[in-house]
């Protein structure tokens, strides 16, 4: 990712993590459940959790995304969980699009084509990532 696109996501990001977690994950899950309810048996803990986490490792992304090798290890290890869960490469792809459509809501106006294009860019690279991880 260019320095330009990192302080797009990083900027939206700033914003975003004004949205209280549990509103963001409740969004996102009932988002990706309405477009592949397949994935919901995948959920077996609490909801509640999952929303924290959720945002939790997406603000841990965004915080390094200028030092991602930092974090290279636990986002493979990342990918390889998403193994044991049942993701299939496939979901990756409506992941990120919920995801996307996620940070537009929550975002209004403020969303940008360019915040968009940086976010399109940073989740295939982290998926990207996860899916050599697990698969390769």
């Amino acid at each position: 990712m260019t320095a330009q696109e990192i302080a797009a996501v990083k900027k939206s990001w700033q914003l975003f993590r004004k949205i209280d977690p549990q509103l963001v994950g409740d969004v996102f899950y009932s988002r990706l459940f309405l477009q592949m309810p397949s994935v919901k048996p995948m959920f077996k803990h609490s909801m509640t959790a999952q929303y924290e986490k959720l945002v939790d490792m997406l603000s841990l992304v965004v915080s390094r995304l200028d030092r991602i090798e930092e974090i290279t290890e636990d986002i493979r290890e990342l990918g390889l969980r998403h193994v044991q869960y049942g993701v299939r490469p496939g979901h990756y792809k409506l992941i990120g699009d919920t995801l996307l459509w996620t940070l537009e809501q929550g975002l209004g106006r403020d969303w940008t084509e360019e915040m968009a294009a940086a976010w399109t860019k940073c989740y295939k690279t982290l998926s990207g990532m996860m899916i050599d991880a697990a698969y390769r």
